[in-house]
């Protein structure tokens, strides 16, 4: 595999199908994909996109040429350009199959698919919120979000019961939430000994390679932006 950190520049066109992913050093969303494409070992390019709160991205970069909503991720695959993190892994489930990271029956796969979008869409709503309130953490707004997060582990909880993954066999359902948690863990919604088994859970996705060698760069950039790390990841990222 070959993944190397490139400069935020418009790749090449070819014939040869490279593939592209253009992502941020802090992008949850970005990390998710990175992750899949490590486990399923697809040769790929990674772009770390540069973006400032005043400028933006690049001008003419192709993140804003390609995605309407001016984020990462973005993937470009020889003529293909798609952004959407979930898109994405559709597409990577398409193309190379095995090792899957749905599971086979429809009803399961549906699950998994309603888990993946509730990481998303349901639980990172409250992690945002208290981005933008981390400098008022006793904000009420900020208090509300905690206790929908701390909620919602209680649910995940329940739906992982006795198994070793979220969804029965590993998924991208395991991959979304573990990215969002990360983000809710930095922002002081982190799981507690309320929800043991969960916590088991994220120690063993944290072993997993292809997990940990995306999560350990995040780790190493927000250390060298000053910034708080999970303590899960602290003795992993080195």
């Amino acid at each position: 595999m070959h993944e190397d950190a490139q400069s935020d520049r418009e790749p090449a066109r070819s014939s040869d199908r490279k593939m592209w992913l253009f992502s941020g050093p802090l992008s949850m969303f970005g990390a998710k994909v990175q992750i899949a494409l490590h486990e399923k070992n697809i040769d790929f390019e990674l772009v770390m996109v540069s973006f400032t709160m005043k400028e933006g991205y690049a001008p003419k970069h192709p993140v804003l040429r390609i995605n309407p909503k001016r984020q990462v991720p973005v993937l470009i695959d020889g003529d293909l350009e798609i952004f959407d993190s979930t898109q994405i892994f559709e597409y990577l489930e398409d193309i190379k199959p095995d090792p899957a990271l749905w599971p086979a029956a429809p009803a399961a796969r549906a699950w998994c698919r309603r888990l993946e979008h509730e990481s998303d869409e349901v639980y990172f709503p409250d992690i945002i919120k208290l981005m933008q309130l981390w400098k008022t953490p006793r904000d009420p707004a900020a208090e509300l979000a905690r206790e929908s997060a701390a909620a919602y582990y209680r649910t995940m909880e329940s739906v992982l019961g006795d198994r070793e993954h979220l969804g029965g066999a590993y998924s991208f359902a395991d991959i979304a939430f573990y990215m969002a948690q990360l983000f809710g863990a930095r922002m002081g919604a982190d799981m507690t000994g309320e929800t043991p088994r969960l916590l088991q859970w994220r120690q063993r996705m944290t072993a997993r390679p292809a997990v940990i060698k995306v999560a350990g760069p995040m780790a190493d950039y927000l250390r060298s932006q000053g910034l708080s790390v999970p303590a899960f990841l602290s003795p992993k990222a080195t």
